[in-house]
């Protein structure tokens, strides 16, 4: 789970384009939008389809995509659980 938590912070920093932002930087318990990482509503739609893109998934709607992408955490979690190619993931 560890190393899936990496490629997602390098995921969020690549697509975002968050120079300023190191993966050590983001806490895996802190909100990923609003008050915690900051990210809005046009990053939660990059992000998404970099993550259905990268991990061969379906966030089917905005509850779900709320509560996988909480946090670092929930998002890896999300994502382990749901995604296609496990193999080709990790």
């Amino acid at each position: 789970m560890n190393e899936l938590k990496q490629e997602l912070k390098a995921l969020i920093i690549e697509t975002l384009k968050l120079e300023e932002t190191t993966p050590e930087s983001i806490d895996d318990e802190q909100p990923l939008f609003g008050e915690g990482l900051g990210l809005d509503s046009i990053d939660a739609l990059e992000l998404t389809v970099a993550v259905e893109r990268r991990y061969r998934l379906s966030i089917g709607d905005e509850q779900v995509g709320r509560r996988a992408f909480a946090s670092l955490s929930s998002l890896a979690s999300f994502v382990a659980e749901n995604r296609q190619d496990r193999a080709a993931a990790v």
